[in-house]
């Protein structure tokens, strides 16, 4: 797995703010987390401003980086509590206290392999830089994409423009086939010859295509959105149970060891609990975990 990048500070300036049908946009000038970006890689920002009672801070995926200003990230998010409404009212020129980049990225592989690329909801945002370095690397790319309805798929427009094959799922049937982006994977494993699958979104959708990729006897790197409260490995608020190379059950940071995962060493079943085989788990079997 690829190294972590070593995460800086900043003090980042709003560029601009947009809405991407369900979701919001914002590009922020940050100059050294820019420069230190590998696809995979997060942010932690702070939320409310200087006397704020939310002490904690919000983790985002980041969806772009640009050299102009000197580097600058763009992050996609959605609406979810009193942080991220805050985020949605910044403004042009407005700051942010970022910290990043955090957690491990994608290993990308050495040859040109074909890769399928599978997201749902505003978790297919952090894909994308992973598309575009596979295709620097001669790689083919087909995306999977799939959302509650139309307006919660991302980027499916720009998929189309860069992969070979964009396929679209939606719950409610108002864009591409109804059901689940899982319900298409098959087939595209098979008509793309898949080497390798890259994924994010809600656990459950991972959980699903780990299962689908187990199947085909396939790779499948996986990244979780889990809550990030410090991003840096103190809170431990973001632990996922992860089968190690030894068989071992480890109770790992998603933030520091993630959040990129072999999928099929992740205990889905298990995430929200710490299972009893765990390393220093107490006995009585799987508790749960706040």
């Amino acid at each position: 797995m690829a190294l972590a990048a070593t995460p800086v500070q900043v003090t980042g300036t709003v560029l601009t703010t947009r809405r991407v049908d369900a979701y919001h946009a914002l590009t922020v000038v940050a100059p050294g987390i820019a420069e230190r970006f590998r696809p995979g890689h997060f942010v932690s920002v702070a939320v409310g401003g200087a006397h704020t009672s939310m002490v904690t801070r919000r983790a985002f995926f980041i969806h772009d980086v640009k050299p102009e200003y000197g580097g600058t990230v763009e992050l996609v998010f959605t609406i979810g509590g009193p942080g991220t409404t805050w985020l949605a009212g910044r403004r042009a020129r407005d700051t942010l206290d970022l910290v990043g980049p955090l957690g491990r990225p994608f290993p990308l592989p050495r040859d040109p392999v074909s890769c399928v690329m599978v997201g749902s909801e505003h978790g297919s945002a952090a894909l994308f830089p992973v598309a575009d370095a596979l295709i620097a690397r001669g790689c083919r790319v087909d995306f999977a994409l799939g959302a509650a309805s139309a307006d919660r798929v991302f980027g499916a427009m720009r998929a189309r423009r860069m992969a070979m094959t964009t396929s679209l799922t939606t719950e409610d049937g108002s864009l591409g086939l109804r059901g689940q982006v899982t319900d298409v994977l098959p087939a595209v494993i098979a008509d793309t010859h898949a080497d390798v699958i890259y994924a994010c979104g809600p656990m459950e959708m991972l959980r699903a295509v780990t299962a689908v990729a187990v199947e085909f006897d396939i790779p499948v790197q996986v990244a979780v959105q889990e809550s990030m409260a410090c991003g840096i490995g103190v809170c431990m608020t973001c632990v996922v149970p992860v089968a190690g190379a030894d068989g071992v059950t480890r109770m790992v940071r998603a933030c520091v060891e993630g959040p990129v995962f072999r999928g099929e060493q992740v205990r889905f079943e298990d995430v929200g609990t710490i299972p009893f085989d765990a390393l220093g788990a107490p006995g009585g079997g799987a508790r749960h975990v706040s």
